[in-house]
């Protein structure tokens, strides 16, 4: 085994301890993270000439901006609530009487609405009493699932009813079956069929001497029911009419000034309401009122007193008692009757005979005119008149 000498030994061990106190010097030279970010960094020329570091001690350190105060962002001011439009109050429900008229609604489920809306509106007059037999899905075409002509002849031997009011046609748009018949909606002989039952339909009633209403069909959200409305509505009021019933037309009800379907529209007392539900189809209950609008002033027509209580008749042959004139009774015992005046009466204002009928009196005196004419002379203007030009203090002629 070689030994190696004490002296390269002693060399190495000083090599060490030589880098390492140069490291220790070169890391305490080393400037903060905070100096490196004030100060310029010295390159190789200034550390080998010497160059002076310039002095930072009386230089402001540069402040961030200060931050922007946020304004909270004012909320915008909400518009002024419109009034409510206050809605009539209903008239409390009076006690029918026992002897009450009876109103007879019949049809499907617009008529179903219809009775309801009639209620409301006579609910006031103990004298009437509405008595609503709908059938939702039912019409004229399917006899076989309602037959409407047997079952309205039960329903009026059994209430007796004075008047009887018909709303039917939205379900009909389909195909007709009966005896003999099996015709898709729309062809010449669906309407031909459809027109006979309805006159049949109609015969029921007239024919008891008792009024009949028909009742129109109002507009539809869909155009091809809309349009079947249009057709039935026409085939309605001609057979109505031509048995001596009467047809309630509810069209401009229901529609805009365009004849186009509405939604919303005025109700009874002229507010914006929901006529129509979603499906552009069903009334609501504003629309149900309306559609009883229209059918309650033919239906108090036909009914007479007892339809409207509250309102007082004229022509009952109850006379209202004489005004009794101011006049002392000794006067009043000389008046035995008085004819009537006319207010065109040529006597009133001297007028009985035309202008040159009498001939004027005869006047020696020459009017302004005959001196005029005849001798050409003219009166004098009166003083201060514009065209008096005579000086001021002269005689008068």
């Amino acid at each position: 085994m070689i030994k190696r000498p004490a002296r390269a030994t002693m060399a190495t061990a000083r090599l060490i301890l030589t880098a390492l106190l140069a490291a220790i010097v070169a890391l305490g030279c080393l400037p903060t993270a905070a100096e490196a970010q004030e100060r310029p960094r010295r390159n190789l020329f200034d550390m080998l000439f010497g160059t002076r570091e310039p002095d930072y001690t009386d230089q402001s350190v540069d402040q961030p901006p200060p931050r922007r105060k946020i304004q909270p962002r004012k909320r915008p001011t909400p518009p002024p609530r419109q009034p409510v439009a206050v809605q009539p109050e209903t008239p409390p429900a009076a006690e029918k009487l026992p002897d009450a008229k009876t109103i007879l609604v019949v049809g499907d489920f617009l008529a179903s609405g219809l009775g309801t809306g009639l209620e409301d509106a006579f609910s006031a007059s103990p004298g009437v009493v509405i008595q609503t037999r709908g059938n939702v899905a039912s019409g004229l075409v399917r006899q076989d699932y309602y037959n409407w002509p047997q079952q309205l002849t039960g329903m009026m031997d059994q209430l007796k009813p004075t008047m009887v009011i018909v709303m039917l046609g939205a379900n009909d748009r389909q195909q007709i079956i009966g005896d003999g018949l099996n015709e898709k909606y729309g062809t010449d002989p669906w309407f031909l069929a459809y027109e006979e039952r309805v006159q049949q339909f109609a015969k029921l009633v007239t024919s008891r001497h008792i009024p009949l209403l028909w009742v129109g069909l109002p507009s539809f959200g869909s155009d091809q029911l809309t349009a079947s409305a249009v057709k039935l509505n026409q085939l309605y009021q001609s057979q109505t009419t031509s048995v001596g019933g009467e047809f309630i037309d509810i069209w401009d009800g229901f529609t805009d000034q365009n004849g186009e379907f509405i939604v919303t529209g005025s109700d009874i007392n002229g507010q914006q309401v929901r006529l129509r539900t979603a499906d552009g189809v069903n009334l609501t209950a504003a629309g149900k009122r309306k559609v009883a609008f229209y059918v309650e002033k033919s239906a108090r027509r036909l009914l007479g007193d007892q339809a409207s209580p509250d309102i007082t008749r004229l022509d009952t042959g109850n006379p209202l008692p004489a005004q009794q004139a101011n006049l002392p009774p000794t006067e009043m015992e000389k008046i035995t009757r008085i004819p009537p005046m006319s207010l065109s009466d040529p006597d009133l204002d001297g007028g009985a005979q035309l202008l040159g009928g009498t001939p004027a009196p005869a006047s020696t005196t020459p009017s302004p005119r005959d001196l005029l004419v005849e001798k050409g002379q003219m009166a004098p203007a009166p003083a201060g008149r514009v065209d008096d030009y005579r000086l001021p203090g002269s005689a008068a002629p």
